[in-house]
């Protein structure tokens, strides 16, 4: 049942996604950009050395806080938090780049909408507890 529940949020997420890209590109006349699927999407040589180092002291964090809660019986809301603060900060550094330095600036807005849509969907899954009710 959880791979069900976890399946359809992702869908309604993506889906949302989608059709609030879709409107800020026709009101605000921003242009599409061609990117790969599962490509890294860099802006420029600082950006990828910036986001490098993101994604590695990510990583050790998220190592060190599951230590923490399986070793020393912190809260797992210590790694929640861990990982919702990099997220932010991972598209925080995105959109100013995209913002500074691509051809087409306006696109950070999308970047911006997407990273909200997706942040307000992680804080919506855990304050209604929607994936997991225990019995």
């Amino acid at each position: 049942m959880f791979w069900i529940k976890f399946a359809f949020i992702v869908l309604i997420v993506f889906v949302i996604n989608i059709i609030v890209k879709l409107l800020l590109r026709k009101l605000l006349k921003i242009e599409k950009e061609k990117k790969s699927f599962f490509s890294y999407n860099h802006i420029n040589e600082l950006h990828r050395k910036i986001d490098w180092a993101i994604r590695i002291t990510s990583t050790i964090v998220l190592i060190v806080t599951n230590t923490l809660v399986i070793i020393e019986g912190y809260s797992i809301n210590l790694i929640i938090i861990a990982m919702i603060f990099y997220f932010v900060l991972d598209y925080t550094v995105r959109a100013l780049f995209e913002c500074k330095y691509s051809q087409n600036p306006k696109q950070y807005i999308l970047t911006m909408s997407e990273g909200f849509i997706f942040l307000l969907s992680i804080v919506i899954v855990i304050y209604f507890d929607l994936l997991i009710k225990l019995p």
